[in-house]
């Protein structure tokens, strides 16, 4: 068998390791029953590949990281769904499913089995196809000027309904923990694809094609909690739940106006998503919602509900740092006057340093904040009482690619998607949109107005045939073949790939591999995610808990199962889960098996 128990004197050297960081060892079986727990917090580190974990505890083996690798069951052979995007990413750790049975492929994606948002429709036709789009654009108020220069154009509001913000205007950052999810308001519906059948807009939960981790273990009677970085996520709801499963959902929308605490804009005027400063201030509100729940509260810590059965959050720290050449990565303040700065811009993403492969500036201090922040839960879950009785999961919905700056080249896809539809037009006048969909950050997806065979082989032999231009990570300019892909499924083949029927009409029409190193995107970025490379799936996972064997097991895992892990974990039946029957999607292997894990 590919795994091994650590042996007895890890746990001696786990406690000096835990005194000295002063951190509680969690898996403590004294403190409740040893074969179940009645809270699992999972966490996402988003961008964190195993690679990361292993750099990080061999320089910092005192680490609260390195602590939970050495009372638990490390995974390292842990890899995200296919595409690897946000979403589906988090959709798989929710359901126990890939795209084949969630129907998810992408968070902007399209569909040739439903209407376009907003388009006139008639029950019972046929769907003309449209674009499904669940994300920031979806929330009720996505349309705030910029609050420094409104000629610069418009951000979504931080609260994306103007429920805590009248009209968008964040002045009190803070404010942010009375957001509340409200499934009739949160969320615009004329943004959400039409389905044909009734003409009605299809929910993000309704367009889920499986049931959720939340809706089972909401059904049992137990409270459900998540924090995420787009209220959209209520698709994690799940179908037919109304939006209700998840009892406290706590999403502020990272695509709005970053904002200092004083409720001035940083001076870089951006999002939360592109200053590394920010980000950290940004998950530090998602960090105290759980810090309430651990104590029994509501994610603003003003009502007292009790610990939800399921909880956690998103960090989106580290794939920020990874992504971006050059951010600050500390907000400076308050002075005397009550101001905030920032420290100087430094390096992003990976650097060679003596011949090896490391996280640069920004990344090591990413690490490090996700760390201290992973380790105020775990204090605070010893605090509460709750040792014996709670498994935490720590893993990442995605990875990030390239992690070898050398390898970076960007390449922009719209030159190419142009040059395909004049060719298309050339012999086909009357449709000069033959590819009218897709999104390509570091694979190719394109959806196809004509999605016969031939059309679909049209394109894979264009995008074979072609030399692209782009970038390296030094900015001179490349020229790559066949479009810089590595790989092409089209039609029939891509159906085949996803496991589905030709006739699904969710999954992308012509997907692609790209060669190592990839990016589509104007040369700004120094990695992406969403492909197909060993970056962007390999991540990291950690399972520490009661009952939980202190092990390392390097059999090839997915994210997938983390789904069937929780409801395991909680007692509940992994095969209530529709993904886990469709797919057989297992509970982590060396965990306590019950009947229904077999």
């Amino acid at each position: 068998m590919p795994r091994y128990t650590r042996p007895a004197l890890v746990g001696l050297a786990t406690a000096t390791a835990a005194a000295l960081c002063g951190l509680p060892v969690v898996n403590a079986s004294a403190e409740g029953d040893a074969s179940t727990s009645k809270h699992v917090l999972l966490i996402s580190v988003d961008g964190m590949h195993q690679s990361d974990l292993d750099w990080y505890i061999a320089n910092h083996p005192g680490s609260t990281l390195a602590r939970l690798t050495h009372t638990g069951s490390e995974y390292t052979n842990a890899e995200t769904s296919n595409p690897s995007d946000s979403d589906p990413g988090g959709t798989a750790l929710m359901t126990g499913g890939n795209p084949r049975s969630t129907g998810v492929y992408y968070d902007v994606e399209y569909s040739h089995k439903t209407d376009e948002p907003g388009a006139t429709c008639t029950p019972g036709r046929p769907a003309t196809g449209g674009d499904v789009i669940y994300d920031s654009p979806d929330d009720a108020l996505a349309n705030v000027k910029d609050f420094i220069n409104p000629a610069n154009g418009t951000f979504p509001s931080f609260d994306e309904n103007g429920s805590v913000y009248p009209q968008g205007v964040d002045t009190n950052p803070a404010a942010i923990m009375n957001l509340k999810f409200d499934p009739k308001t949160s969320l615009n519906p004329k943004t959400f694809p039409v389905d044909p059948k009734t003409c009605k807009p299809i929910t993000p939960w309704d367009y889920l094609g499986d049931n959720t981790i939340f809706q089972v273990i909401h059904n049992a009677g137990l409270r459900t909690a998540w924090s995420d970085k787009h209220e959209v996520y209520a698709s994690f709801n799940g179908p037919g739940s109304n939006g209700q499963s998840i009892d406290d959902l706590f999403s502020p929308e990272i695509d709005s106006q970053a904002v200092m605490p004083n409720g001035v804009p940083y001076p870089q005027d951006d999002d939360w998503a592109h200053i590394d400063a920010a980000t950290k201030q940004y998950d530090g509100y998602k960090v105290q919602a759980v810090l309430n729940e651990i104590g029994g509260r509501d994610h603003s810590g003003k009502t007292k509900v009790g610990t939800p059965a399921i909880f956690g959050m998103n960090f989106q720290t580290v794939s920020v740092a990874q992504k971006i050449r050059s951010t600050p990565t500390t907000l400076i303040g308050p002075d005397a006057h009550g101001n905030y700065t920032t420290s100087a811009p430094e390096a992003g993403g990976y650097q060679w340093v003596h011949g090896k492969l490391v996280p640069g500036p920004v990344l090591s201090s990413a690490l490090d904040y996700v760390n201290a922040q992973l380790g105020r839960m775990v204090r605070a879950i010893h605090k509460d009482g709750l040792a014996g009785s709670t498994t935490i999961i720590v893993t990442a919905k995605h990875g990030q690619s390239p992690q070898d700056p050398n390898k970076l080249v960007t390449v922009q896809d719209g030159p190419i998607i142009s040059a395909i539809n004049a060719a298309w037009a050339k012999t086909h006048p009357g449709n000069q949109s033959l590819i009218v969909a897709g999104t390509d950050d570091d694979l190719w997806q394109s959806y196809l107005s004509d999605n016969s065979q031939a059309a679909c082989d049209f394109v894979k032999r264009y995008l074979w045939d072609h030399t692209a231009q782009g970038y390296d990570v030094n900015k001179k300019p490349v020229t790559v073949a066949h479009s810089g892909l590595a790989q092409i499924w089209a039609g029939a083949a891509a159906a085949h790939f996803f496991g589905v029927p030709v006739n699904n009409g969710h999954y992308p029409d012509v997907f692609g591999e790209v060669q190592q190193g990839i990016v589509y995107s104007k040369p700004t970025k120094l990695a992406e995610h969403g492909g197909m490379n060993t970056g962007d799936r390999h991540v990291l996972m950690l399972v520490d808990g009661p009952g939980i064997p202190a092990q390392v097991e390097s059999a090839s895992v997915e994210t997938t199962q983390v789904a069937p892990t929780i409801l395991s974990v909680l007692g509940l039946n992994p095969r209530e889960l529709t993904a886990v029957k469709v797919e057989h999607t297992k509970v982590l292997p060396g965990l306590a098996a019950r009947r229904w894990d077999q």
